[in-house]
Order: C-alpha cells, then sequence, then structure tokens
C-alpha cells in the first residue's frame, strides 16, 4: 500500500477481530516508530506491548471516560501498545527545556514515531485507535514505568471488525495559509 493511501484510509477502529497479530508484522510496525524522526535524534519513545488478558483488562480500567467505546477495544483486540517517553531529554538541554513549549517535546516525538506505526498497521490491513483519556500514573505503576519515564497515550492494535466511514474533515483553504496566519 502506498503511504499516501494509507493516510486516506487510516480510520479510528473501535471493535477488533480476536486475530492475533503475528510477532513479525508486529516487529515492523514497532520499527517503523524507530524509524521516525525525534528533537536531536534523541528517540525518547519506548513502547510497552500488552497481550496479556489481565493486564489489558487493568488498562482498560484506567480510561477515563465511561463509556468510551475505547475501553472494550483495549480489552478485546488481540494488541494494545502503551506508548511512553524519557522525561528532560527532547526539547531540552542538560536537563532544562530550550523552547517555550516546556519539557513537553516528548510528546511531539512520541506522535511522529505513532504516526509512522499507524500508517505501517495500515498497510498490514490492522485497525488503530489512540486512547489518551487516562489515568497515566495508575498506567504507568501498572506497566512498570520507571521514573523519569511518561505513559503518554494508549494505541490499540488489531483486525478490524469493522469499517467506519471516514468523518468530516476540515477544507485545506481553513488549515493552510500563505506566509501569514490567515493569509490565503
Amino acid at each position: 500500500m502506498e503511504v499516501l493511501d494509507a493516510i486516506k484510509k487510516r480510520r479510528s477502529i473501535r471493535a477488533y477481530k480476536s486475530t492475533p497479530v503475528d510477532r513479525k508484522t508486529l516487529d515492523i510496525i514497532l520499527d517503523s516508530g524507530r524509524l521516525a524522526p525525534s528533537w536531536g535524534n534523541s528517540q525518547t519513545w519506548r513502547w510497552i506491548v500488552i497481550q496479556d488478558q489481565n493486564l489489558k483488562t487493568q488498562i482498560a480500567e484506567t480510561i477515563l471516560r465511561q463509556g468510551n467505546r475505547g475501553t472494550e477495544a483495549v480489552k478485546t483486540a488481540p494488541v494494545v501498545i502503551a506508548a511512553c517517553a524519557e522525561l528532560n531529554k527532547a526539547g531540552c538541554r542538560e536537563g532544562q527545556p530550550v523552547t517555550d513549549k516546556g519539557g513537553y517535546w516528548y510528546m511531539f516525538d512520541a506522535a511522529l514515531a505513532l504516526e509512522n506505526m499507524v500508517l505501517a498497521a495500515e498497510s498490514f490491513g490492522l485497525g488503530t485507535l489512540f486512547l489518551g483519556g487516562m489515568n497515566a500514573k495508575k498506567a504507568e505503576s501498572l506497566l512498570g514505568v520507571p521514573e523519569g519515564y511518561a505513559c503518554v497515550i494508549l494505541m490499540v492494535l488489531g483486525y478490524p471488525e469493522e469499517q467506519p466511514e471516514a468523518r468530516p474533515r476540515k477544507e485545506l483553504s481553513d488549515l493552510a495559509f500563505n506566509n501569514t496566519f490567515g493569509s490565503r
């Protein structure tokens, strides 16, 4: 699958088949994330691949919004990837932020890596779903995330049980400007 096709085809999937994702495919997806750009090549991301059913159930309990279909997806999909990142490295020099974005650059870097992984997953016919509304501290405790790292987001991964329609997108002209903000 061509990358532009994967970008256009990708949807957030909330219902998954129980079909396992083979290790070779999973490793290719993870390696796609490894190859993403990062601040100063800091590569602060770390991924915890969760396939244990009991642990997935516990992780699902960290989802904050009651009734979120993503909670069930965490329980039923064959794989959940907890994207974590090392703190005070990306966007920092000697542990201190060097931009007005503070020490949060790790989230941008994690997103770059995860988008690579999402597109790789799409190329294998796999669906994904991001869940950021979670009790990250509880998830970190369950997953043994050490001090100096943060759990950024959960990515559910598996073969789709559904094929949702594309949701409406804003027009490009509402999003992209020439030279200055708002200039068309």
